[in-house]
């Protein structure tokens, strides 16, 4: 239940990232992260109303809110510093650095005492690897500052994002990821007062940062229930899946060629989860 929770939060976290990317092309980061978010709090708030799920927060580590305040920091400093690497058009250099936010809950697990099977182990290896390499490692003409930058903030912040959160949802998933839209909200909307715009969006734009904010809560939220159903290391190896999604996508829809890099990345990404699912 946990891996098959977890791939489905890569499908609609590499989706979201995908609408994202194309905003980002014609408005700024922060700004479609600001506005998306926002209508992540908003379904959060309804499923939270709508399941009675609500938990009176306290200040305790064991509780969801601390976390879930960290989580929401780490996560918009990781996702305005993703979509912000996306718009430069350097998916190749950004996407491969950021799957590597995965490590950070990983050792995490580790250090609390989890313990995969040797199989378990060397599937996550793989499965990590063909992540990194779907991505499609832009490598050839040298590493770009800029992009690098962009790859390295946004594996940091879902890096701690993702640890807090698994911490958050051993009290409640929905309540951490509702919370952490709060907090990510809340900060946006500083920033909104300050420079006095949202963005500049028009009401046509609104459906897709509904689905973008939607998408991304949804994932979010499978992921968190994953945590709770099994392995903390295996469900955070099967959520960063997520760039094959973005890349099919782009395939798809953007006729973005795939290079030999990204077909060996998948067969790695299969190979690694089926050996993760024997083990």
């Amino acid at each position: 239940m946990a891996s098959i929770l977890a791939l489905l939060s890569s499908i609609l976290w590499g989706t979201a990232d995908y609408l994202a990317g194309n905003m980002t092309k014609r408005f700024k980061a922060i700004a479609v992260t600001g506005v998306s978010q926002a209508f992540g709090l908003i379904t959060g708030i309804v499923l939270v109303v709508a399941t009675g799920s609500y938990i009176a927060p306290n200040l305790s580590w064991d509780g969801y809110l601390l976390p879930a305040a960290g989580a929401g920091i780490a996560g918009f400093f990781g996702l305005v510093s993703f979509y912000s690497g996306l718009a430069t058009g350097r998916m190749g250099v950004v996407s491969p650095i950021s799957t590597m936010s995965a490590v950070i809950p990983l050792t995490f697990a580790f250090i609390s005492g989890e313990r995969p099977t040797a199989i378990q182990i060397l599937g996550m290896s793989i499965a990590l690897l063909g992540a990194f390499c779907a991505s499609g490692p832009d490598i050839v003409s040298g590493l770009p500052i800029k992009p690098l930058l962009y790859g390295l903030g946004a594996a940091l912040g879902f890096g701690i994002a993702l640890t807090l959160m698994a911490q958050g949802s051993k009290t409640s998933s929905l309540m951490t990821m509702t919370s952490m839209r709060v907090i990510s909200v809340s900060m946006c909307v500083l920033i909104a007062l300050r420079f006095r715009t949202v963005g500049g969006f028009r009401v046509s734009d609104l459906w897709l940062l509904v689905v973008i904010g939607m998408t991304d809560f949804a994932a979010n939220l499978l992921l968190g229930v994953a945590t709770t159903k099994g392995l903390v290391s295996v469900a955070m190896v099967f959520g960063a899946l997520f760039p094959i999604v973005t890349s099919l996508l782009a395939f798809k829809f953007l006729k973005e060629r795939l290079h030999k890099v990204q077909y060996l990345g998948i067969f790695f990404a299969v190979a690694g989860v089926s050996l993760i699912s024997i083990g």
